[in-house]
């Protein structure tokens, strides 16, 4: 799994956990009166937790945008940020454009979206949303300018986190981030977006690793912060689409031991390996997709050079080829972890529409999944 060498021995303690509410009117408005309207009705919540894991206690996971390796990797201010904890020099991404990175690091998949349209992933697509709450670990998304709690982002395409009250009023804005750190209420596992300005989007690398410094400087001396923290900095996606999909990732925290503070990781790691880990840290259950077998026998991986991670493979989203939605592996196991119960549940009896076989697994357009024969129905 990602940032294998931390993993420790693990003890679980108790858990607060928060109570479902009603919806909030307009949850996803986009007219300026609905909007209005839902910022004066919207629920937002900050359940804490206090489970230990493994290797850390707390996962930050902060992403920047459209970026080259080389480019971020050149930067001093970015640089300097990789010196105070693990440069991942193997680290990309899974496709183009940003829409289907985040959503593969959401829910193990993007299922074949090749643009950055506003989605709705059926509500039968479970998410580390789900694999966190079997658990009672707490979580949170804060995304700098969003309206009010439950509006658009990377986790609110998931109808099962767009159309359940108390998971939509976990995705907040990043305003919400600075109230739960003074009351001491941040989540366990946090994923946090700076604008189109601040992550590099709209500027450039300086910018973005200008806005990071100043941003975790403050932090990683503050206790409500600091908790055996993993801070995750990585980009979504590289700017040139002619060359491998390498992204520049920094793991930095106090959950990074002293002996590996200014050192490089070279394994292979993607988007997939968010899920990996975290899985692993707090031996969570699994999504039954790429998730289970990402940062597993990477080592030889054959086509690997031939990868360059720039198209997407044919899928329900895709508007160039469709493709029908694949089933999860239901019988998924990892160092005795399985998939999610709930999951088993849904797609009981339906092995036979499943492309996800356990083991490290990193298909692109150019090297799409193979569908077993019962799809051929479709």
């Amino acid at each position: 799994m990602l940032f294998s060498t931390l993993l420790v021995a693990a003890t679980l303690v108790s858990v607060a956990l928060a109570v479902p509410a009603p919806a909030p009117a307009s949850p996803t408005a986009t007219d300026t009166t609905d909007v209005y309207a839902a910022q004066a009705t919207v629920l937002t919540l900050s359940p804490v937790s206090n489970v230990k894991g493994k290797a850390f206690d707390r996962y930050v996971s902060i992403w920047l945008e459209n970026t080259d390796y080389a480019d971020a990797a050149a930067d001093p201010t970015m640089e300097a940020l990789a010196k105070m904890g693990i440069k991942l020099t193997g680290s990309y991404a899974v496709t183009h454009p940003s829409e289907p990175n985040y959503m593969a690091a959401f829910a193990g998949d993007y299922w074949g979206v090749n643009g950055d349209s506003f989605l709705a992933v059926p509500s039968n697509v479970s998410t580390v949303a789900d694999l966190l709450d079997d658990k009672g670990i707490s979580w949170g998304l804060y995304q700098e300018g969003m309206p009010y709690s439950g509006y658009q982002g990377p986790a609110i395409v998931y109808k099962s986190i767009a159309n359940t009250p108390d998971k939509a009023a976990k995705v907040k804005n990043f305003t919400m981030f600075y109230e739960d750190l003074k009351d001491d209420k941040l989540p366990q596992w946090m994923f946090i977006t700076p604008n189109m300005t601040n992550d590099g989007h709209d500027t450039n690398v300086t910018f973005a690793a200008k806005w990071c410094k100043e941003f975790l400087t403050p932090l990683l001396s503050d206790p409500h912060f600091m908790a055996n923290t993993l801070v995750h900095i990585t980009f979504d996606e590289n700017e040139d689409y002619t060359i491998q999909n390498q992204i520049f990732t920094v793991l930095l925290g106090d959950a990074v031991p002293a002996d590996l503070v200014g050192t490089v990781d070279d394994n292979y790691y993607n988007h997939y390996s968010e899920l990996s880990t975290v899985e692993a840290n707090w031996d969570l259950k699994t999504l039954g997709r790429w998730d289970v077998g990402a940062n597993w026998n990477n080592d030889d991986y054959p086509a690997f050079d031939k990868m360059f991670f720039n198209s997407s493979y044919p899928g329900i989203f895709s508007s160039t080829k469709w493709a029908p939605q694949p089933v999860p592996d239901i019988h998924s196991r990892r160092n005795g972890r399985t998939t999610l119960d709930s999951i088993q549940d849904t797609w009981k009896g339906t092995d036979d529409l499943n492309y996800y076989h356990g083991e490290l697994e990193i298909p692109d357009g150019a090297y799409p999944p193979v569908y077993p024969e019962a799809f051929s129905a479709y």
